[in-house]
């Protein structure tokens, strides 16, 4: 699949309105033929300007709400598209060992860089079928079990983990929950805290409830600059506080779930630029700034002993929930 994957055709939300009216006029003009006497070039030049203009001006003001639809375009980079894009000889690893394969989340060995490691993340699907293969990205018990088992590999040949994080959250069916959806996703959290190996993740679009923390719980947590990381959808707390859809706005600007309130939070440990526009208009540039960030952090988590990374990964979510002395 890979970058094939993503749709050809462009999709806009709600707000890009204005710039896919114009970016519709340039593509009109780009279909005048020489033959019809007419030279466009510097009609689509100034529309191009303005166009890249408008699509500045439009990103440097966007609301939460607005970050939370970038963070589910469906135009988005997925898991399969980063394996092919930053890594090599990916050796898919899947079960759990105990009831079966979930592909809401993926993982195996591969070659990043030219170091060895555990790549694990959250798939979601790019079309209706493979949407459905992937459960929406929202992974049963045996996922999060699955991820379990693969991190506990990585520990035991001394691999770094790194977990590329896109779900709206884990999946709340009452098979799921039969299963033990829920200690599930604690030992998955509590295998993320006692590592003896470097952990990163980067929430490379939506970070949704415990789905997400379950292999988030890094030492180094980063994220895309419109991915977004939350407790709860917006949609969900809306529900619950307002019983009502419309307030869907306010609960996201409530929630701040954006990475730049996150990173002011101290709750992650850095920003990822995307390219103007979003991860969706440049994929392959997205996938590079994402792969230059993963490197960056296992060269400084490297230099650490397995005991000081994992007493400094505790450590570090400890003091989150630390609001003063007793």
């Amino acid at each position: 699949m890979a970058l094939k994957g993503l749709l050809s055709v462009r999709t806009y939300l709600d707000f890009e309105k204005p710039i896919a009216e114009l970016e519709q006029k340039i593509d009109d003009l780009r279909r005048l033929t020489p033959g019809e006497g007419i030279d466009a070039s510097e009609e689509i030049a100034r529309l191009e300007n303005k166009g890249q203009a408008l699509l500045a001006q439009t990103y440097a003001k966007l609301s939460p709400w607005q970050k939370t639809q970038i963070a589910r375009h469906p135009q988005r980079p997925h898991f399969r598209d980063y394996v092919e894009k930053l890594v090599d000889e990916f050796t898919p690893l899947a079960g759990d060992r105990t009831f079966g394969e979930d592909r809401a989340i993926m993982g195996g060995l591969c070659r990043f860089r030219g170091r060895s490691i555990m790549l694990i993340g959250h798939e979601k699907g790019y079309d209706t079928a493979t949407r459905i293969e992937h459960n929406f990205g929202s992974a049963r018990p045996e996922g999060y079990r699955k991820a379990t088992r693969l991190m506990h590999l990585a520990e035991r040949f001394e691999l770094p983990v790194v977990t590329l994080v896109d779900t709206a959250g884990a999946y709340p069916g009452i098979d799921a929950e039969a299963r033990g959806q829920a200690e599930a996703i604690a030992r998955a959290t509590e295998c993320c805290l006692s590592l003896n190996v470097p952990l990163v993740c980067v929430i490379v679009g939506e970070g949704g409830s415990g789905g997400a923390v379950a292999l988030a719980t890094a030492n180094r947590v980063l994220m895309l600059e419109h991915a977004v990381y939350t407790v709860i959808s917006p949609e969900g707390c809306s529900s619950i506080l307002w019983r009502s859809a419309e307030k869907v706005q306010d609960a996201a600007t409530a929630l701040k779930l954006t990475a730049q309130d996150l990173n002011g939070l101290n709750v992650i440990d850095g920003i990822i630029p995307e390219p103007l526009g979003g991860a969706h208009r440049d994929p392959a540039r997205a996938m590079i700034n994402v792969g230059d960030a993963i490197e960056l952090a296992l060269n400084q988590l490297e230099r650490l002993d397995g005991e000081r990374l994992k007493r400094l990964r505790r450590e570090k979510f400890l003091a989150m929930g630390r609001i003063g002395s007793f």
